[in-house]
């Protein structure tokens, strides 16, 4: 577990990341000055596309998306405790895509995403939320209408409706739906799948349009939840949320002395992992050991390339990298993994031990 804060503030801890294996959020985030973060598909699908690889570094589930004008959503779960290093990957990643297509510089998004604590375990919890996301369309009048004048909740494409209602074969690799169809009651066949959709149409028909999606659950409004709270489930969920922020803080405020150690059972973290496993792949596929790390020059191709591979599979500090593979600094591993890329595109060899070490990875 760990926890990114500077205190908690009058037991509501606000300004606390809670980071825990399994823990599920809703995230949502928006662009600067509310400016739009999309200005046309090609950029969806880009953040699709960074989405699917931020889920693949941080071995992330995503349960419900919706990509908004200004702004999305997410229903996301963290089998490991990475919330924070993955989406600042994330985001950082498709502002700099963003940006780069636009010939933009600057922020993208507003501030500091959100990122409300879900329970899972009380069904209720999980399946608003997943019904909110899939709304919010229709809140926002993007919704058309049939021939009969009903709204037609999954003719909104940048959303994760589509997706459960289509075969799973057609779906993303990075969406879960098993856990959505579960707490529906439905099992993901041709009648269960038709039955997800038609249940969110019938709340379009029967809601003003306005509040569509919108529940209370013991006496807790969701939008009020989402827009000012930081956790979404019973008083008891809260209090267990509110036990781990505490006894985080007390773990941040006196850290262990302990060396930090990349090889051994304590590699816990996804991306450490990933990263720990490409660079073995590296040493084993130019020969050398643990031993020869620090007889070798700061910006050898060796570590260059292996570096530019950890780089490209994962989302650990360039700090990890410099250390683990005895670069020095970080700026070494920026410039020699950048040198290396270049050079990559001419040299046969270099090229030949890339795959060799992409090989060693997925064996």
């Amino acid at each position: 577990m760990q926890i990114s804060s500077a205190g908690l503030h009058s037991r509501m801890p606000r300004q606390v990341r809670i980071e825990f294996e399994g823990a599920i959020y809703h995230v949502m985030c928006r662009g600067d000055r509310r400016e739009p973060i999309f200005a046309d598909d090609t950029d969806r699908r880009t953040f699709l596309r960074t989405l699917a690889e931020s889920v693949a570094r941080c071995g992330w589930l995503v349960h419900a998306f919706v990509l908004m004008g200004n702004h999305y959503h997410l229903l996301l779960e963290t089998p490991e405790a990475n919330l924070v290093r993955g989406m600042t990957w994330f985001q950082t990643t498709y502002t700099v895509r963003f940006n780069a297509r636009h010939r933009l510089v600057g922020h993208l998004f507003g501030g500091r995403y959100k990122a409300v604590l879900v329970e899972s375990d009380e069904r209720d919890y999980f399946r608003t939320l997943i019904d909110y996301i899939h709304l919010n369309p229709v809140r926002a009048g993007l919704v058309k209408t049939d021939a009969d004048g009903a709204p037609d909740v999954a003719g909104f494409e940048w959303s994760s409706l589509p997706q459960y209602r289509a075969r799973p074969s057609l779906r993303p690799e990075f969406l879960e739906t098993s856990r959505g169809f579960g707490v529906s009651g439905l099992k993901d066949g041709i009648r269960g799948r038709r039955e997800f959709v038609v249940r969110l149409a019938r709340r379009a028909e029967l809601e003003k349009a306005e509040e569509c999606g919108l529940a209370e659950i013991a006496g807790q409004g969701l939008q009020s939840t989402l827009r000012r709270g930081w956790c979404y489930g019973s008083e008891a969920f809260k209090e267990r949320m509110l036990e781990k922020a505490e006894e985080l803080l007390q773990r941040r405020s006196s850290p262990s002395k302990k060396s930090k150690n990349y090889a051994g059972e304590e590699i816990r973290d996804h991306g450490v992992r990933r990263a720990e496993r490409i660079a073995r792949c590296g040493l084993e596929v130019f020969g050398l050991g643990e031993e020869d790390l620090p007889n070798i020059p700061k910006d050898a191709d060796e570590k260059a390339l292996t570096a530019l591979l950890i780089r490209g599979e994962t989302t650990v500090p360039l700090a990890w990298i410099a250390e683990r593979l005895g670069m020095g600094s970080t700026s070494t591993v920026t410039r020699a993994s950048i040198a290396i890329g270049e050079r990559l595109k001419k040299d046969r060899a270099l090229r030949s031990a890339k795959k060799k070490i992409v090989a060693g990875i997925v064996s």
